[in-house]
């Protein structure tokens, strides 16, 4: 599909007006598709029409060449500096990423792989975004904020296994500690009294794995709204950790890229009906400087095996990157899954 657009929750927006970086832009007036990068970069789009439609098609044969940012040594090293950290009372958990990167054809159309996720890896808090400057295709299957009224809810995940049987005593402990980290930021712009937990530790099922998801609920207090909501909350708690700005630095030291749309927030604001659904931007993909770029990590604990963390986003990422690269796997080689052997691949050079 050319020319700018947004694909999400089953509407298309189209006819787009004018673009932000201004998050107060969202208690204005009409329908507004929002991305909000890791490191705090607010790209907010409106449009003139918005109607239920299927996803746009568009161009795409699949990319080849994934590299990572981290192989899988470097990335055990960084499980075990973030134990050293949680012995020394640094952390308690900590959410430790890698970005892989391919190179994008020319003629490659980010509605054509939205529309490929769609069909191959449903999400519910999918989206695809295309305006000056920005692709972004997302299968989220997280909430980080929704916004109904004065009503605000997060659904943070914690917690990976290909089947329930996976899950591990650690991946609850993790997920309690998550949900403490979102009650505590959420009850900065919420009524005293409002924030509840309406669902703990909930096992959920999705394409190729399962997720353990708690549900946190707040009523805003008077006066507060988006932008306090995004300063009070962001980066999203289940992808960074607790406590979440000592996490914060540790990461940027041991993470060598930007993770860019990846770990940030994506989704729609109507401003109108004061409504509205940001997802937290995993399983995203994003187009930069000639390349397509998709982030994959895992949260890292005392009782973490540094070699099934680094599995761990193995996982998380083969099923995405099939969907991305075609029938033949990220390198090109026939019977070659997407996800496997990434490591191997070393450290991106772009």
């Amino acid at each position: 599909m050319k020319g700018a657009f947004a694909h999400v929750g089953g509407m298309l927006a189209t006819g787009l007006r004018d673009v932000t970086s201004d998050p107060g832009a969202l208690e204005s007036r009409g329908w507004w598709a929002v991305v909000v990068t890791y490191e705090g970069k607010v790209t907010c789009a409106r449009f003139d029409t918005v109607r239920p439609a299927p996803h746009p098609e568009g161009a795409w044969h699949g990319v080849r060449g994934w590299v990572s940012s981290m192989d899988e040594d470097a990335y055990v090293r960084g499980v075990q500096k973030i134990r050293e950290a949680i012995a020394d009372g640094v952390v308690y958990q900590a959410n430790l990423c890698r970005i892989l990167s391919a190179p994008l054809p020319a003629d490659a159309d980010i509605a054509g792989l939205g529309a490929r996720l769609a069909e191959g890896n449903p999400a519910p808090y999918a989206m695809t975004l295309s305006v000056p400057g920005l692709q972004v295709a997302s299968a989220s299957p997280e909430l980080y904020l929704s916004r109904n009224g004065a009503v605000v809810e997060s659904r943070p995940i914690k917690g990976t296994g290909r089947t329930e049987d996976d899950l591990l005593p650690k991946d609850r402990s993790e997920n309690v500690m998550i949900v403490d980290l979102v009650r505590n930021d959420l009850g900065r712009v919420a009524e005293v009294g409002s924030v509840t937990v309406p669902a703990l530790c909930a096992v959920e099922s999705h394409p190729g794995l399962v997720h353990l998801v708690s549900t946190v609920r707040a009523e805003l207090a008077p006066g507060e709204g988006w932008p306090e909501l995004l300063k009070a909350t962001f980066p999203p708690g289940s992808v960074t950790g607790a406590p979440k700005s000592s996490a914060l630095t540790l990461l940027d030291e041991l993470e060598p890229e930007p993770r860019g749309p990846y770990c940030g927030a994506v989704g729609w604001v109507d401003a109108d009906s004061r409504r509205g659904a940001l997802a937290v931007g995993i399983r995203t993909f994003w187009a930069e400087d000639g390349r397509l770029r998709f982030g994959t990590g895992a949260g890292i604990t005392w009782e973490s095996d540094p070699r099934r963390e680094w599995q761990e986003t193995e996982l998380k990422a083969a099923r995405l990157l099939e969907v991305a690269s075609g029938v033949r796997g990220a390198s090109g080689r026939p019977g070659e899954r997407a996800g496997e052997g990434l490591g191997e691949r070393g450290p991106a050079r772009t």
